[in-house]
């Protein structure tokens, strides 16, 4: 018996010395905190990740176990441990990304690296760029710069948000039973050079993301802090103009503060100019209240102003009526304006539990002057409509995480708890001449949406394998006041839905990971048509599938490929002549994804994105089956150079294939292909540079659509391709001091 304690003690004594548990932070070189870096046990292969704060915890940490600390755009490295009594505070070096650093690990999505790489040697410059820095996704403007984007992603005509969760910061940029489309998503209160990181993620499989989140989700996470302060000025033809400043208030270790502000002014190259300008104010504070608090707070503001000439056909065109940069109705346009305050709080309780929390207020304006069908409704008068409506957001969201570690497996819980409410007010669509008169109104009335929402998931680390299960759990009240009808009354449904969602992993090794994504998702539908079908069809459910793998052939180069399946109960569809979106049939889609990254040198990157997607509709007969303005296939594909002598310059080109229309397919909206150029020199007081927009000057249509439309003169009505015309050839100059 006795040599039995002896040796448990002496085992007991052993683990206590030489297996503890460690503390730790990782900084930057001006010592602020870096999240997400991935640190490695090399002794035990036991890993970790840093926290927003920049904390970690370890357990079964002894002596003489070295660890190693990595992160994209830092560079890496090893400490051999001698001493676990000593909070640990690893600094690391910033550097320029390399592809030979990433590697693929368990808990880590490989898919984000991407995007981590495309905004490093591609910077995003522009509004519209910020959604194209998405593999796969395509966008298009249609009225005059200063309307939403059109979006195309995994075979959706996504319309300005039916189908793409979006967030900034964690805030929602979707507008539900908006007065122009259900899902509305206007980025354009973010000032390009405050985006820091994109986090997405294609299909219906992640259990913090509810309405819309059926083609995917996209989340723009802007800069805690800037490098230095800045002032640009872009010029360009057409009467292009943009000036930007970006200031630092606040820089210390534990507190950081800046100022943006930015103004954008244009004619376009149409022949009745579009007199667009648009402003934005950002505000941004982040800060550590105590060792365990951190604290920000965004605020936000931007007023826009535009006229447009629309949608234009093309029998216009071909007959010499009108140029492509003509118009039928040049009165179209509209100004719009939001104001954002987001607060965020993350509570660090103890080393493996922390509490992330954000709230959020916004006021929405928007006035919208369209025309769409000419002269087909009113002969005299002819048919512009307005969309206009006044709304306030608030909203919050909160989640608890706990990491856990046993000697077989480790992991992570989730739960989360989000109440988002939006209150339009006058929603309105009527009809309208010159943009000054009244003369009949087709809807109008108060909106009053809430949706409540709360998820819990685990992820299962056990050896190779990762195991993520998950259910989400979303309740919404729909309340309309029609201001059209005689009595006062408020017409009200309600509705719960249950979205379960599986994901395995596999790591084969660091340069190979296999993964399965199965989810539930769901699009809720507009307000006004809930309570017109008295509750039927409210949350239209999605059922996707992917399969697929991230590899790393080489130390240079990245691949991803995917193969993927969604099938969705109700399509919602543009009526173009209407200027709303409704509910359609059953729709399924399947298709391939093909991402790839090359770093043939230390200053060259080639990226390559290709799409191919089958979209059909379910209960239509095969001849009339097709989804209007699904696109089959896209591919994007750039060079960009980044020297360290501070030359930099990039060729990116993208191309969409021709696609149905209408459901027949007798009407075909054509494909385009399309090149953009920049290319300047960096140094560390300036920055100048060029940019070409459209370098060989092609003749595209940025947007199309199949319309019933009549012109004035004509005694029947044409369906045909309306479209608005793409933008040639445009040289932009740009000139940057830093301080």
């Amino acid at each position: 018996m006795r040599p039995f304690l002896l040796t448990f003690l002496f085992l007991l004594l052993n683990y206590s010395v030489f297996a503890q548990s460690l503390k730790g932070k990782v900084v930057d070189e001006s010592q602020q905190a870096i999240p997400e870096v991935y640190i490695l046990n090399k002794n035990t292969g036991h890993h970790t990740h840093s926290n927003e704060t920049g904390g970690f915890s370890m357990e079964r940490i002894s002596l003489g176990d070295t660890l190693q600390f990595s992160c994209i755009g830092y560079q890496n490295r090893q400490i051999v441990l001698d001493n676990l009594k000593a909070l640990l505070t690893v600094q690391l070096h910033s550097k320029p990304i390399s592809l030979e650093e990433v590697v693929i690990r368990p808990q880590v999505d490989a898919l984000h690296v991407i995007t981590d790489i495309d905004v490093q040697t591609n910077p995003v410059n522009s509004s519209q760029d910020i959604l194209r820095k998405v593999p796969g996704l395509f966008i298009g403007q249609h009225a005059g710069g200063g309307k939403a984007e059109q979006i195309f992603l995994r075979g959706f005509d996504i319309d300005h948000g039916t189908d793409i969760n979006i967030t900034v910061d964690g805030m929602p940029v979707n507008m539900v039973s908006h007065a122009h489309g259900q899902g509305y998503s206007d980025l354009h209160f973010i000032i390009p050079e405050t985006l820091d990181k994109i986090d997405f993620g294609k299909g219906p499989y992640y259990q913090s993301k509810g309405n819309f989140t059926t083609a995917g989700y996209v989340d723009f996470m802007t800069k805690k802090k800037l490098e230095y302060s800045s002032i640009k000025l872009e010029a360009g033809q057409f009467d292009t103009y943009r000036l930007l400043g970006m200031f630092n208030l606040v820089e210390s270790n534990e507190h950081n503060a800046y100022v943006a502000t930015e103004y954008l002014a244009t004619d376009g190259p149409f022949e009745s100019p579009q007199n667009f300008n648009r402003i934005n104010f950002f505000g941004k504070y982040t800060g550590m209240l105590s060792n365990t608090d951190k604290l920000g707070v965004t605020a936000s503001y931007f007023d826009s102003k535009w006229d447009a000439s629309g949608q234009i056909p093309q029998r216009a065109v071909d007959s010499g009526m009108i140029s492509r940069f003509g118009a039928i109705d040049d009165t179209e346009g509209g100004n719009t304006a939001r104001s954002n305050l987001l607060i965020n709080h993350e509570k660090i309780i103890d080393e493996n539990s922390s509490l992330k929390s954000n709230i959020y207020l916004s006021q929405y304006d928007f006035e919208l002057y369209s025309n769409f069908t000419f002269f087909l409704e009113d002969p005299i008068n002819g048919d512009q409509i307005k969309q206009k409506e006044n709304r306030t957001i608030y909203g919050f969201n909160s989640e608890y995480n706990t990491s856990f570690t046993t000697n077989t497996l480790n992991g992570t819980w989730q739960a989360g708890f989000s109440l988002r409410n939006d209150q339009s007010n006058s929603n309105e669509l009527s009809h309208t001449l010159n943009r000054r008169e009244t003369l009949g109104q087709i809807k109008l009335g108060n909106i009053n949406e809430t949706n409540l929402g709360a998820y819990l998931g685990t992820t299962l680390n056990l050896n190779r394998w990762t195991f993520n299960p998950s259910v989400r759990v979303d309740y919404f009240d729909f309340q309309y006041n029609d201001a059209l009808l005689t009595n006062y009354s408020t017409q009200e449904e309600t509705k719960a839905i249950i979205s379960p969602k599986f994901n395995v992993l596999y790591n084969q090794t660091e340069q190979l990971q296999l993964y399965i994504k199965t989810g539930k998702g769901f699009h809720s539908n507009d307000t006004r048509v809930v309570v017109a079908e008295e509750g039927n069809h409210i949350l239209p459910a999605a059922y996707g599938f992917d399969g697929g793998f991230i590899w790393k052939p080489t130390p240079k180069m990245l691949l991803n490929l995917a193969y993927w399946y969604l099938y969705l109960e109700q399509e919602l569809v543009y009526i173009g002549d209407a200027g709303i979106v409704e509910p359609s049939g059953k729709t399924k889609r399947k298709g391939v994804d093909l991402s790839y990254r090359y770093q043939p040198l230390p200053w060259l990157f080639w990226n390559l994105d290709a799409n191919y997607t089958h979209a059909r509709a379910i209960e239509e007969s095969k001849a009339e089956d097709f989804i209007p303005l699904a696109p089959d296939f896209t591919l994007v594909s750039g060079i960009n150079i980044i020297h360290q002598t501070g030359f930099y310059g990039s060729i990116n080109v993208r191309h969409i294939n021709s696609r149905p229309a209408n459901e027949d397919n007798s009407i075909v909206a054509k494909g385009y292909t399309v090149t953009d150029l920049n290319a300047g020199y960096k140094k560390k007081k300036y920055n100048i540079g060029i940019q070409v927009q459209n370098l060989f000057d092609t003749e595209w249509n940025e947007t199309q659509f199949a319309t019933e439309s009549k012109l004035q003169f004509e005694t029947e009505p044409v369906e045909e391709i309306h479209f608005t015309p793409g933008t040639p050839l445009l040289l932009k100059v740009m000139i940057q001091y830093n301080f």
